[in-house]
């Protein structure tokens, strides 16, 4: 008799018995406790420099704290009151929406020409890139000591070149109708690299085939532009342009250090009239309300612009 004859249940058993296998429930739960000690760090994080941060301003906005140490009264939506009753909450946030306009248009335009001068094959591509990029490296207090020079009434670079062609000196940072106009050209100049560099990733992802046949086709480089490189850039430009549009409104830094918001508050940004509100008057709970009221502007202004994308889809 063979041992393969031999019934299952009358052989000899051999070796160790084999271990029991794991319960799929207690595998799951087990992973489920890695899991949680992944994200444990990165939620306490969150909860210590986000959410807590969130709820005392929230708390703080609707009492009126001082910086002084003074008052921690829960006064209720008084300050919400007062800042949508105060003219100079709308004429910030007017402003800020001027310097966004002025400064978004161009950092769009101005960084897709960029990067379509580049992608078009120009001798030395390394240094376009490099001097393209560059300005955005700077810190902003070194961009601003360079323009605040340039923007001299009698000495700087710009009123020099104009008196060269007879043209009289402009009051960059001094008119009241130009200052804005001049912040926003240092941010041009400053950012656009950021935008450039976007606009060069995606057009080296454009598939050349496409390129490939229109040329067969007898399409000319203003038709392959239009019908193949700019619907090629439609979602890397709607990305471009929410970038813009976030970081534009949230402008300060090049403000303050150029003209802080002068003259006559031409230039003042709403976050500027926040910070003079917290820590030149040291009213920190109406200054907390005004940035709620600045941030539900900005979540609606988001939403609005995220719902055809949506619908879209």
């Amino acid at each position: 008799m063979t041992v393969s004859s031999i019934p299952r249940e009358t052989r000899p058993q051999t070796g160790a018995p084999a271990a029991p296998r794991p319960r799929a429930g207690s595998t799951l739960r087990s992973r489920d406790r890695s899991g949680y000690l992944f994200v444990a760090p990165f939620a306490v994080a969150a909860a210590l420099f986000l959410a807590w941060p969130t709820l005392s301003g929230l708390w703080t906005s609707l009492t009126n704290r001082s910086l002084t140490g003074s008052g921690n009264e829960f006064i209720g939506f008084a300050n919400y009151a007062e800042a949508f009753s105060d003219p100079q909450v709308w004429q910030t946030l007017w402003q800020t929406a001027m310097f966004t306009v002025a400064s978004t248009v161009p950092l769009v335009l101005v960084g897709l020409v960029m990067a379509l001068l580049v992608q078009t094959g120009l001798p030395g591509q390394w240094l376009w890139r490099t001097s393209f990029f560059a300005s955005y490296l700077l810190p902003v207090a070194v961009v601003t000591a360079i323009f605040a020079w340039a923007f001299q009434p009698d000495i700087g670079l710009f009123n020099t070149w104009l008196g060269n062609i007879g043209i009289a000196p402009v009051g960059w940072l001094t008119d009241e109708g130009v200052a804005m106009l001049s912040v926003a050209l240092v941010t041009v100049w400053w950012t656009v690299g950021f935008n450039f560099l976007l606009y060069l990733a995606a057009l080296q992802g454009i598939p050349s085939t496409l390129y490939e046949a229109a040329t067969i086709d007898g399409a000319g480089g203003w038709r392959r532009l239009f019908s193949i490189t700019l619907p090629q850039l439609r979602n890397v430009t709607g990305v471009v342009v929410v970038l813009q549009l976030l970081a534009s409104v949230k402008v300060f830094d090049q403000i303050y250090l150029l003209t802080a918001g002068g003259p006559d508050g031409s230039t003042r940004s709403i976050l500027e009239y926040i910070y003079d509100t917290g820590f030149t008057n040291y009213r920190l709970g109406y200054a907390s309300a005004i940035s709620y009221v600045f941030f539900a502007i900005i979540l609606i202004f988001t939403l609005v612009r995220l719902l055809p994308t949506r619908k879209e889809r």
